[in-house]
């Protein structure tokens, strides 16, 4: 595990008038190297992908390393599950919704995994994409798998109708795989949470950790409190001013909001000095727990203008570790080795 790179507070990428960033986070901890060797070889007798997502984040939630496995099995129908849906804006969780639905062999539902009712939709949505199996002789066979921390072992509880998986409020309490039968030709297998070895959209390792989908030791509170607030206060500023009984913050800095919060809910340090610490757990815990009321921090417009930026940031920096060994003399063989440049080559 190694500490967040986070970029400096003014280059934070949803400030309109400055430039986009990558924020790339380090947390890939080795039971996650595990979890990929394992869906390597379990995808291909795989009959359905189930993808949950996190409602108030499904771009930033949902993992490209999952979709380039299933790419390379074969491709697989996908269900896209977006849970926690009552702690996200309806409105949102709509168009994200339809985002998915458009996308060819996949359904999209929302749901809240505690909630028996609509977690048994998961069945019926399962046969759907796969009308031709079935049966004793054909099971369906499902695998689903989330980011840490999404709600993945609270909803196989109670799919099961009893406590099968350990659920709690850390990233990466599942670490084997478990499988479940739902009915006598279908079951699930669950998988631990799993990340992606390196975040491009910025936005993203900012929302995943404010989401707590990666490790505590793996960013600095205070900035992602302070990413958080900037992302929610145009759009949801009057439940802060709620939520805190706070005046008009519309002047204020994202730090200057931060400190008003930690004035109102006691972060104070001896003297009255603020602690924007505390400050930082207290926004970020009450985001979590819904205490802001139905909160989403992206559309799908929004992250998929992130998701080009960053992407296109990353073939730059890629570019550029190529072009080191060519301008220390070496050259790249097509094994993506380096050899010494011949003397009469032109230098780069």
């Amino acid at each position: 595990m190694h500490p967040a790179q986070l970029p400096p507070r003014r280059a934070l990428p949803w400030r309109l008038n400055e430039p986009h960033s990558t924020m790339p986070i380090h947390w890939f901890p080795g039971h996650m190297h595990a979890t990929k060797k394992a869906l390597v070889k379990r995808l291909p007798d795989i009959d359905v992908v189930i993808e949950l997502l996190d409602a108030r984040l499904p771009g930033s939630s949902a993992n490209p390393l999952l979709a380039e496995l299933v790419d390379l099995a074969g491709g697989k129908p996908a269900l896209k599950v977006l849970n926690k849906q009552d702690l996200a804006d309806p409105e949102r969780t709509a168009l994200w919704l339809a985002h998915y639905q458009a996308q060819p062999g996949t359904q999209a539902l929302a749901l809240d995994a505690s909630d028996a009712a609509p977690a048994r939709k998961l069945v019926a949505a399962c046969r759907a994409l796969v009308p031709l199996r079935g049966g004793m002789v054909k099971p369906v066979r499902v695998l689903i798998c989330g980011i840490p921390n999404v709600g993945k072992s609270t909803l196989m509880n109670t799919l099961n109708g009893q406590r099968v998986a350990k659920t709690g409020d850390e990233p990466g309490i599942t670490k084997t795989q478990q499988k479940i039968a739902l009915a006598p030709d279908f079951y699930l297998v669950d998988t631990p949470g799993l990340l992606w070895p390196r975040i491009v959209v910025a936005e993203s390792g900012y929302h995943l950790a404010a989401s707590g989908g990666i490790g505590r030791n793996a960013y600095d509170e205070e900035e992602v409190a302070l990413a958080l607030l900037a992302r929610v206060r145009e759009a949801y500023g009057e439940r802060l001013r709620a939520r805190y009984k706070l005046d008009d913050f519309s002047a204020a800095t994202d730090e200057g909001l931060l400190a008003d919060i930690a004035r109102k809910r006691g972060g104070l340090r001896a003297g009255g000095q603020v602690n924007l610490q505390k400050a930082a757990e207290i926004a970020i815990n009450d985001f979590r727990s819904g205490a802001w009321g139905r909160i989403s921090l992206e559309t799908p417009q929004e992250f998929m203008q992130w998701l080009a930026c960053g992407e296109a940031l990353e073939s730059e920096r890629q570019a550029k570790a190529l072009a080191r060994p060519l301008r220390r003399g070496k050259t790249i063989t097509p094994m993506g080795g380096a050899g010494d440049m011949d003397e009469g080559a032109p230098p780069v």
